[in-house]
């Protein structure tokens, strides 16, 4: 077995000597019995592999010897080689050290000759200069032509720029009378090459020759008529730019193009830039905007076109706020409240009066298409006492005792439209958008048109309707059956409302949410809401009151006290016809409740004209005395009327109620030696006993039944 297997990764141990063995016995150890088995070759091979091992561990340890050796040479050479490094480097440093002193040395020498050759030659060439111009000066004091080739060659009008700008201003501080001829010349001068140089900059432009405008404007910069170039490129600029019909769009890119040129040509080109953004705004958008809304005739489109010109204005500046315009930050801003100032003014004035004017337009118009002339409401007060004048003698003829006009109830029309609520709503979000962007006191603003959309929505159409609907509700003691709408005026004032708060929280509130003016409008929508509910409860009450009305008529008119105490031959009746009246009415007012009042409104409602309902129908059945078959008429009566309001008013106490009232008639049939059973009933267990012995006592067998004995006998 070779060696070299030691050095295989990974090497094992065991299967290294498994390996060593079985190569050793090779296949007799499949075929020998254990008695067979020689020890002593496994021994042997043992002995020799653990030898060549031991010499295989001498030869490693003297290669392991050998290595670290020259690795320790190597070391020794590495660290003499650093040391060598280390004081080259020293040496470096030290000339470098020497260098930069004697760098520093000449330098100081050359700016101190410097000094000395500026100091020399700064006076020498200021005199050179003074006499040049006082050579031009001398021509200019003469009576003759000028001559000099600066002063009259065309091709150099830079450098004439440059003496006349000079001898201008020495002619400034010439004393008068013998150089005032020569200041005259001087100055027409000036202004010819003004001129010239203006010229010649707009011709430049034209050409698009950069280099030559920068000169010349450079030129320029020391004379009075710098301004004039600057207002000349400009208007060279914005030539032929605006060709599309939106100027807007033209804007941005000229800008672009000639920001470029500006930071090109000009020493000051922050200032140049914003003249240039000025004359635009001032200019080219102003008249743009002015014709734009020049016209009101029109005060929708005219709002519209304002508040989308100051949107794209304000879009523009933000646009622009790219370019370096100078210092003021609220250059921008300035510009465009210089624009729209006013029309900002007025803007409240104009949005109020024009949701005026709409709003009124189209409550006009709905109450046009429904025939109907709105007519001053009177509520309270002496129309609610007439109105009870009109209740208590209604059996009198209205024709004897002048007590005001009829219930009217328009055909039941609710005069609520969701179709107008919904444009007004329109109206008035566009404005509180409008508002928002235009307004220069947003809260204040917004809260006049708040109360706009109060006016025409709430109180004009909403609160409008509710007074009608209470007015048409019939009187409480109706003699025929009652028609009543307040039902359906209920559920759509409640649902425009709801639209009224939505625009509430979602067009107002933000626009005010910050100051005084939040608080405020919370008020007032809290007073509106509780004036709705005021009335629309002053309403249900009216309502409830005639259903109960009729259905005390009903009971009065169709019942009679030969239903209940009928002849023993008669046959015997499911339901009396008052009933099946008053249920059936009764159904169509519940099903009618339920349909126009939402949330925990039907329950209180349904509660209310379920213990009205009972108490009517309680009062009614103890007027009556009753035989055997009365009773079971009755019991089917309040059967019926038990099962009307357990299917259509779902109220577990209403339910209750006529529970309880049918166990009490159970008391008018059951034989006398019963009432014990029927008395400790669990609906009847905890009844007063008054109650219980006023209705044994409308039993027709009382007396003779001797019926007081067994109630007294059953405590």
């Amino acid at each position: 077995m070779s060696l070299e297997e030691l050095d295989q990764e990974p090497f094992s141990v065991h299967e290294f000597v498994e390996r060593l063995a079985w190569k050793t016995m090779g296949s007799r150890a499949r075929h020998t019995s254990p008695e067979d088995f020689d020890p002593m070759l496994l021994h042997s091979t043992f002995e020799k592999v653990i030898r060549d091992l031991k010499e295989k561990n001498v030869m490693i340890a003297r290669k392991i010897e050998k290595l670290e050796n020259n690795c320790k040479d190597e070391e020794k050479r590495h660290w003499q080689r650093v040391s060598e490094l280390q004081k080259k480097n020293q040496a470096l440093y030290t000339h470098f050290q020497k260098l930069d002193e004697r760098i520093n040395y000449v330098a100081t020498k050359v700016v101190h000759l410097g000094d000395q050759l500026e100091g020399v030659n700064t006076p020498r060439a200021r005199a050179v200069e003074a006499q040049r111009l006082m050579n031009y000066l001398s021509e200019f004091l003469a009576d003759e032509a000028l001559k000099s080739p600066v002063l009259t060659d065309p091709f150099q009008l830079q450098l004439t720029a440059d003496v006349i700008q000079k001898l201008h201003m020495i002619a400034l501080e010439l004393p008068g009378g013998k150089f005032d001829k020569a200041r005259q010349r001087i100055a027409d001068k000036y202004d010819s090459v003004e001129k010239e140089l203006i010229g010649e900059f707009k011709l430049a432009h034209r050409d698009g020759d950069q280099r030559k405008m920068k000169r010349i404007a450079s030129v320029l910069q020391n004379f009075k008529s710098y301004g004039i170039c600057i207002d000349t490129f400009i208007t060279e600029s914005q030539k032929h730019s605006f060709l599309k019909e939106n100027v807007f769009d033209d804007v941005l890119p000229l800008c672009q193009r000639t920001s470029q040129l500006i930071n090109h040509v000009f020493s000051n080109p922050e200032m140049v830039m914003g003249k240039f953004v000025q004359s635009i705004f001032q200019g080219i958008l102003q008249i743009h905007i002015s014709k734009r809304l020049g016209d009101r005739s029109d005060q929708e489109q005219y709002l519209k076109n304002l508040n989308d010109l100051f949107v794209r204005t304000k879009e523009l500046t933000t646009e622009l706020s790219v370019f370096k315009l100078g210092n003021d930050s609220s250059f921008l801003t300035k510009l465009l409240k210089g624009i729209f100032q006013q029309h900002l003014t007025a803007y409240i004035d104009a949005e109020t009066k024009y949701l005026h004017e709409r709003c009124s337009v189209l409550l006009l118009r709905y109450y046009e298409m429904r025939d109907h002339q709105k007519k001053q409401i009177q509520s309270g007060g002496i129309h609610d006492l007439r109105r009870d004048i009109q209740a208590k003698l209604g059996t009198v003829t209205k024709a004897n005792i002048n007590i005001g006009p009829a219930i009217e109830n328009y055909g039941g029309e609710t005069f609520l439209s969701q179709e107008v609520s919904i444009n007004i709503l329109q109206e008035t979000k566009l404005a509180f958008k409008r508002c928002h962007v235009l307004s220069y006191d947003v809260p204040s603003h917004a809260v006049k048109i708040f109360e706009v959309l109060v006016q025409y929505l709430v109180t004009e159409h909403i609160d409008y309707a509710v007074e009608l609907g209470l007015q048409a509700i019939p009187l409480p003691d109706p003699k025929t059956e009652p028609e009543i709408y307040f039902f359906d005026v209920i559920n759509q004032a409640n649902t425009l409302f709801h639209l009224f708060e939505k625009q509430f929280m979602d067009g107002l509130v933000p626009l005010v949410l910050s100051s005084p003016k939040h608080a405020l409008c919370l008020k007032r929508k809290r007073e509106l809401r509780e004036n709705l509910e005021n009335k629309i409860g002053t309403g249900l009450d009216r309502s409830l009151n005639t259903i109960i009305g009729w259905t005390r008529y009903i009971l009065a008119t169709e019942q009679k006290k030969s239903d209940f105490k009928p002849e023993e031959d008669c046959q015997l009746q499911m339901l009396s016809g008052a009933c099946g009246k008053v249920v059936k009415f009764m159904k169509i007012q519940g099903q009618a409740i339920q349909s126009s009042l939402d949330g925990k409104n039907v329950e209180v409602v349904l509660v209310d004209l379920g213990k009205r309902f009972h108490r009517v129908i309680y009062e009614h059945i103890v007027q009556f005395q009753y035989n055997e078959m009365g009773a079971m008429l009755v019991i089917c009566d309040i059967n019926e009327y038990r099962k009307c309001v357990k299917e259509e008013f779902k109220i577990p106490m209403v339910t209750q109620l006529f529970e309880k009232l049918h166990a009490l008639c159970n008391l008018l049939v059951v034989v006398p030696e019963n009432l014990k059973v029927v008395r400790d009933d669990e609906q009847l267990a905890m009844m007063e006993e008054s109650v219980v012995l006023q209705f044994v006592q409308l039993r027709a067998d009382f007396k003779t039944a001797r019926l007081a004995n067994k109630l007294k006998e059953l405590k």
